[in-house]
């Protein structure tokens, strides 16, 4: 059994921050403490690192069909694009086609376990309810996927009425699954954008004026009051809104087990970035809101409010009629061009799973906003606790898998398309100087990445069955 030994590092969990070596054996951490040493053991020389747990984002689309397009990062290139930025576990969801849910699990188990590159887990969505589907739930827990996703918008495609979501939840907390919940009013959505289009307002802007803010206050309240009825635990996926914030607050303060999560990409932009020559860049559903969102979301996360910052990770090209060179060969997919002339054909989404620790780290733990201990706690701790895989992830324990970020805290760049390693051709961060970085990344011992070289492979990764989850 191969053995590493990282020395000289500071370990930094969700509770404490120490010094200690700590030793992994095969895939797992073993060991843990001052003066441990280990004959024959590979030694990694973390001085002047911080020793974190490779970070989990409960939230990604991975090769994600759309618009006659289809996102363009798989599991291998989201997996690498994760690695590089210190996440090492992803879970994608699967969405409801022709068959059972279990064929579609199993169906899209094979499609991702012959590329992904780091571990991953899946949600599955409900986006269609009958007897049937009703009776399926209830195996769910046995094929290692214990959350399922249903929607309160897009009408005739994904949505839910409020009925069926009542049954799907009543269901889920019986068998101990989490329902996650894409909180939007979908009948007011469509009445804006048909007024919009009819009256020839196509620029991105349009996209945000369409999908109000109110409406995810409403819907984000009555997923919860939902949840209450069904005596099912609830789980807010990218919140965006101050007013959802207070929702969700509401909520925990009634005692209903609710839970959210919000995405940088909501901390850090407005919808002011929609009116720029590129505004489909930031196209993604629900859209960036003002500042005075941007400050509730925040005091969210510092207050525990929010339990996780996920990213919601679903690339598309900004002009996929050019090529990019992805691992020295040209590489062209059809992107966001495709709604140049109409907004609401423009792809929804955005790249964002290698962005998230190194973006949130220099904004919040540099800023002394977060501690690093609060920052393991809302990228790692607490996503593995909430959808069922720790302490296995997300946790500097022995007996973890051991994957582990090196960190630098004092590592500086400039921080853009060149580095991050999303397979589009952009990144909403471009020219951002950050400090601190992750300069290298196991997998459960494995190398993945170091000074910025990829080491990894398609395959590498693991499905993992995940049990219930916490309610935190």
């Amino acid at each position: 059994m191969t053995q590493k030994l990282i020395k000289n590092g500071t370990i930094v969990t969700s509770d404490k921050t120490y010094k200690a070596n700590l030793l992994i054996e095969g895939e797992k951490i073993s060991q843990i403490g001052e003066g441990i040493t280990a004959d024959g053991a590979e030694i990694i020389d973390a001085q002047g690192l911080l020793v974190l747990p490779g970070g989990v984002d409960p939230h990604v689309h991975l090769d994600l069909p759309m618009f006659g397009t289809v996102s363009s990062d798989d599991h291998y290139t989201g997996g690498k694009a994760a690695a590089f930025g210190g996440t090492t576990t992803l879970i994608d969801f699967v969405s409801q086609d022709q068959g059972s849910l279990e064929e579609n699990i199993i169906r899209w188990r094979a499609h991702a376990e012959q590329k992904a590159s780091v571990d991953f887990g899946f949600h599955m969505n409900i986006t269609r309810f009958n007897g049937q589907v009703a009776e399926e739930l209830t195996t769910l827990a046995s094929l290692g996927v214990t959350s399922v996703k249903v929607f309160t918008a897009y009408n005739n495609r994904l949505r839910l009425p409020d009925g069926e979501i009542f049954k799907v939840m009543r269901i889920a907390g019986r068998h101990n699954l989490l329902t996650m919940v894409h909180a939007e009013n979908g009948d007011i959505i469509d009445v804006l954008v048909d007024e919009a289009l009819m009256a020839q307002k196509t620029t991105p802007i349009w996209h945000a004026r369409t999908r109000p803010g109110w409406g995810e206050v409403e819907a984000s309240l009555r997923a919860v009051a939902i949840g209450a009825q069904a005596e099912a635990p609830v789980y807010l996926v990218h919140m965006n809104v101050a007013g959802e914030v207070d929702q969700l607050a509401y909520g925990r303060h009634k005692g209903v087990s609710v839970m959210g999560e919000t995405c940088p990409q909501y901390l850090f932009f407005t919808y002011r970035e929609y009116e720029r020559p590129d505004g489909a860049k930031w196209v993604c559903s629900p859209p960036m809101r003002d500042l005075e969102d941007q400050v509730r979301l925040w005091q969210g996360l510092e207050d525990g409010t929010i339990q996780v910052l996920a990213t919601d990770h679903c690339p598309f090209y900004f002009d996929g009629s050019k090529p990019i060179i992805y691992e020295g060969k040209p590489i062209a997919i059809p992107g966001k061009e495709l709604g140049k002339d109409d907004f609401t054909k423009i792809p929804n989404g955005l790249p964002g799973v290698g962005d998230r620790l190194p973006i949130f780290w220099n904004s919040a733990v540099n800023t002394g906003r977060i501690t690093p201990n609060q920052f393991v706690k809302i990228t790692a701790e607490n996503p593995a606790r909430v959808f069922g895989l720790y302490p296995q992830k997300g946790s500097l324990t022995v007996g973890a898998d051991a994957d582990i970020a090196l960190w630098d805290p004092e590592l500086e760049l400039e921080y853009g398309v060149k580095v991050a390693q999303h397979r589009t051709d952009h990144n909403l961060y471009e020219s951002t100087t950050l400090t601190g970085f992750p300069v290298q990344v196991y997998q459960r011992g494995n190398l993945l990445v170091k000074n910025r070289e990829w080491y990894g492979k398609p395959g590498m990764g693991k499905f993992l069955p995940r049990a219930a989850g916490e309610i935190i």
